[in-house]
């Protein structure tokens, strides 16, 4: 950015290039996308792109041109005021107009954990999401974007748990409930990230790092449940594709038919 100096101490972030970038651009362009979510304290980005910055996204309003500066992914488009907020000194869209937009751009699965992710950490609620749909109507993803929000829950707390929620709703299966305490002695005891209370099924999502140092505690858990007439089914990486995921797809649906607990014993 010509004109623009920071410490060479700072590191590098997409908070200090989006503050650096606003320096330069007209007022008309507004932070907006995968980086706007960021900002708002949700991680919409791959993987892989957190090997580098990613580029900064940002729109123009309709009638000026999008940015070209090297670094930012520009592009133009409709927003009213109530579209835009100030945040950490810059203009960016709100979570809820984020969320949306995002719901319609992204990937299937990765839009929907971004939504649930934004209306968890910004307290909107699927009713929300509804009234803002008509203003979608005829914008490329709103297809998407429409078969999403019904579903949308802001209990998940992890992006792969909305994954598992998706799958099972893409699957035809009856949807779990979200974060299920299990009670001991009146006592709420383990927590199950997705669960059935009726039919005492359970479906949970292992990630490397959120269950990195309590695997023993996590066997110890799931042991109690099996003995207490639960079905436990558990989802590593890689469940989300082809073999893996029909294989504990037909579990589910076999632990969820009625006749399941005859046909175990």
């Amino acid at each position: 950015m010509r004109g623009v100096f920071a410490s060479t101490l700072r590191e590098d972030s997409i908070e200090l290039r989006v503050a650096a970038i606003a320096k330069v651009v007209p007022a008309h362009h507004v932070v907006s996308d995968r980086t706007a979510a960021w900002l708002h304290g949700v991680d919409a980005h791959t993987y892989g792109e957190h090997d580098d910055v990613p580029p900064i996204e940002w729109c123009a309003l309709r009638g000026h041109e999008p940015t070209t500066l090297p670094g930012t992914d520009g592009r133009t488009r409709d927003l009213q005021a109530s579209d835009v907020m100030l945040l950490h000194g810059v203009r960016a869209t709100t979570p809820l107009r984020t969320a949306l937009d995002l719901g319609c751009c992204l990937r299937r699965r990765e839009a929907f954990a971004t939504l649930c992710a934004l209306a968890r950490e910004h307290h909107f609620t699927r009713s929300d999401l509804i009234r803002a749909l008509p203003r979608y109507r005829r914008r490329r993803g709103v297809i998407q974007l429409r078969g999403l929000v019904p579903l949308v829950d802001a209990r998940f707390e992890s992006q792969r748990e909305a994954w598992c929620f998706l799958a099972i709703a893409d699957a035809g299966i009856a949807v779990p409930e979200p974060q299920v305490w299990v009670e001991i002695d009146g006592v709420r005891t383990y927590r199950l990230d997705l669960a059935y209370r009726r039919r005492r099924v359970c479906v949970e999502y292992d990630g490397l790092e959120a269950h990195a140092g309590q695997e023993s505690y996590d066997e110890e858990r799931r042991d109690w449940l099996r003995r207490h007439g639960w079905t436990v089914i558990v989802l590593r990486e890689g469940a989300f594709s082809g073999d893996a995921l029909d294989a504990w797809l037909g579990e589910l649906r076999a632990a969820l038919d009625p006749t399941y607990s005859n046909r175990r014993w």
